[in-house]
């Protein structure tokens, strides 16, 4: 039989990332923040204000066709040091602990670039069984693997645009 190595529990607590991007830090912050700019890099559609406070949805895929539409708030929006949402919750709902998991990116000018700081958190308190938190954990941290190097490349475009 084979050995299947769990990850350890701590582990399936938050997924962290750094990034280094050749763009500044107002470029960076736009591309994270602004739902013409997020659909570019990550879901193919967004429907939100990139101010704290503001509820909407992202959808992957076309939802007709079996895609998925997902709740969106906004938490943070600090222009161009911070920007963090709750995602995941059912449309309409109110985004809460418990419900959604937690996305920050922090960041910090570094030389004539930015680092990013990701992380995504939350997936404790979701009162999921083992397995499923094991897979979702998983899932996302090969979702973001795929996306977070788009948001480098894309970020870069657009800031040698700018």
């Amino acid at each position: 039989m084979q050995h299947h190595e769990h990850l350890a529990g701590a582990e399936l607590g938050s997924i962290e990332r750094e990034l280094y991007i050749d763009a500044t830090p107002d470029v960076v912050y736009e591309v994270i923040s602004d739902p013409r700019h997020v659909t570019e890099w990550w879901p193919d559609g967004a429907t939100y204000e990139a101010v704290a406070g503001s509820e909407g949805s992202i959808s992957f895929g076309d939802c007709s066709q079996g895609g998925k539409l997902v709740g969106f708030a906004v938490v943070e929006a600090l222009p161009p040091r911070s920007f963090s949402f709750r995602w995941t919750q059912e449309p309409g709902e109110a985004a809460r602990r418990g419900n959604s998991l937690l996305v920050t990116f922090e960041l910090e000018p570094s030389g004539d670039g930015t680092l990013v700081r990701f992380r995504e958190t939350g997936f404790r308190e979701m009162g999921w069984e083992a397995a499923v938190l094991e897979a979702t954990y998983l899932d996302h941290a090969n979702g973001w693997e795929h996306f977070l190097p788009r948001l480098v490349s894309y970020s870069e475009s657009v800031g040698s645009r700018a």
